[in-house]
């Protein structure tokens, strides 16, 4: 209740009233001059149009569908919410700046030759190759990498960590709230920032709404660096839509997290929302924390506006220790600005590449038609396919259409299981005790296409079993579903959830 009402007393509930009045004002003009001067037919002709480019386009046929339905019922709303929503091209000042600060940490990454002649021998090499090859993310040996199956097991490390740092202090995140946790974080931010250390912390805009809008300026003046990224206008933008949803933090270019958890009480069970939180982290130490080291200075040196010139990059890139472990380590940023949804792949990748089993963690089950093609080719090679979804959500709306989905992935021999505690907002894979991928990636239209993500590849790295123990472990207190189930939900249940799978790829 408490969240909740600092919710409706945030900024956020403002904004949101202001943005559907506009577009309720734009809609009726439009309607009363169409009715007026007789320009339905041509609103009608421009809905069809729209349609045909759509149909012709190269987005995910549950995205075209959703159009196509709302622009023919509907031309006027159609049309209208296209303008506004339906070009996924993002404005020229983000994209260019974006694109630009992924350029430059690209140049920043150097691959290792005995790397990459290394790990072209491993059953998984063709995943990790693309990450490499086609997205500029060096594969690494020699990292040493720990799972954490829940935010309390994360925090002490992760704060004693904070503590540590000599040198630098990097912070992104998507959701700062106030609270036990970041009080103690922010403490510690701000202690290290007194005694010479550099802060720097970025947070998304949108994600942190609950807190105070100049939350930025506060920080800076206690010597934190902050950014708020993308903030939150009440206007019709596309750019809205395009969060930072990445969380990484690097510490003296030596250790570095990254997962599902954020700077909130819930994400450590501090607080209970939605029952029990189920979350994951991974930490890196070793060569290849670089790779996320560089990959926050790619959005600094965006929203920062050049401050950070692209050769001082180097000055963050301090020697690190070297691991006696197996396996190779691979991190990995995602931006919606480069035409490449490296997520989508890495997912599909995983999934069609596994023989024996792939267990997949989600919180939202809103899957592209590729996904789920590519999820039931598994299952009818006889891979054991299995997900883990939330049993209490935190967005109804987004449970239901979760919950549409499995009728089809059921009938193809799929496994579902809902964490039946509460909140399963992991972000887990694992396959064939060979290859994991941890970090902010969703199974959604959002984290594929609209959001700034990252994730960490694992390969034969000890860490991998790690995460297949903890999947199994939670479905040993989860609730498998059953097709019986599924049959016997109520009808009015079942049209609604029909509505949302055709437009829930917009949303």
């Amino acid at each position: 209740m408490h969240r909740l009402l600092k919710i409706l007393t945030s900024r956020l509930p403002l904004i949101g009233i202001l943005v559907l009045i506009q577009f309720c004002l734009i809609v009726g003009y439009i309607y009363n001059f169409a009715f007026l001067h007789s320009l339905t037919p041509i609103l009608d002709a421009i809905g069809i149009f729209i349609a045909l480019l759509v149909v012709n386009s190269r987005s995910d046929p549950a995205f075209k569908i959703a159009w196509i339905v709302l622009l023919l019922v509907s031309p006027v709303i159609g049309v209208v919410a296209y303008v506004f929503f339906g070009n996924r091209k993002l404005p020229k000042k983000l994209a260019n700046g974006t694109l630009n600060s992924s350029r430059n940490l690209k140049e920043s990454l150097e691959k290792d030759p005995r790397s990459t002649k290394d790990y072209m021998k491993d059953p998984h090499a063709g995943i990790m190759y693309y990450g490499d090859n086609k997205c500029g993310f060096p594969v690494y040996t020699n990292t040493e990498t720990v799972f954490y199956k829940s935010g309390e097991e994360w925090l002490p490390v992760y704060e004693e960590a904070l503590r540590s740092a000599r040198h630098f202090i990097f912070i992104e995140m998507f959701i700062l709230a106030e609270g036990s946790l970041w009080d103690e974080v922010h403490a510690i931010l701000k202690e290290k920032a007194a005694q010479g250390v550099d802060v720097k912390l970025i947070y998304d805009d949108f994600g942190s709404v609950t807190m105070h809008k100049n939350l930025y300026k506060e920080l800076r003046e206690e010597g934190i660096e902050a950014y708020a990224f993308n903030r939150l206008r009440p206007a019709l933008i596309v750019s809205m839509n395009n969060r930072d949803h990445r969380k990484i933090t690097v510490i003296d270019n030596q250790i570095a997290f990254t997962g599902g958890v954020n700077l909130a009480d819930e994400y450590a069970n501090r607080i209970r929302r939605f029952g029990y939180w189920r979350d994951s982290a991974i930490m890196v130490k070793g060569p290849a924390v670089w790779s996320m080291t560089s990959q926050f200075l790619g959005i600094y040196h965006y929203i920062a506006r050049g401050e950070e010139k692209d050769g001082q990059y180097r000055r963050y890139n301090l020697p690190t220790g070297s691991y006696e472990v197996k396996g190779y380590v691979q991190p990995f940023a995602d931006t919606p600005t480069d035409g490449e949804q490296m997520g989508l792949t890495e997912h599909l990748s995983m999934i069609s590449g596994a023989k024996r089993y792939v267990y997949i963690n989600t919180p939202y089950l809103i899957l592209t038609d590729s996904m789920v093609q590519e999820l039931q080719n598994a299952a009818a090679r006889g891979v054991d396919v299995r997900i883990l979804t939330p049993h209490i959500p935190d967005k109804m709306i987004v449970f239901q259409y979760t919950q549409s989905s499995y009728a089809r992935l059921l009938e193809a021999g799929i496994r579902i299981y809902e964490f039946t505690p509460g909140f399963n907002h992991a972000k887990a894979i694992v396959a064939d005790d060979e290859i994991a991928l941890v970090g902010t990636i969703n199974t959604d239209y959002r984290s594929y296409f609209l959001h700034f993500e990252n994730g960490v590849l694992l390969c034969g790295t000890d860490s991998v079993k790690d995460i297949r123990k903890d999947f199994e472990e939670a479905l040993h207190i989860s609730h498998e579903v059953t097709m019986e189930e599924v049959k016997h939900t109520n009808i009015i249940l079942v049209l609604i959830r029909a509505v949302l799978h055709v437009f829930m790829p917009l949303v």
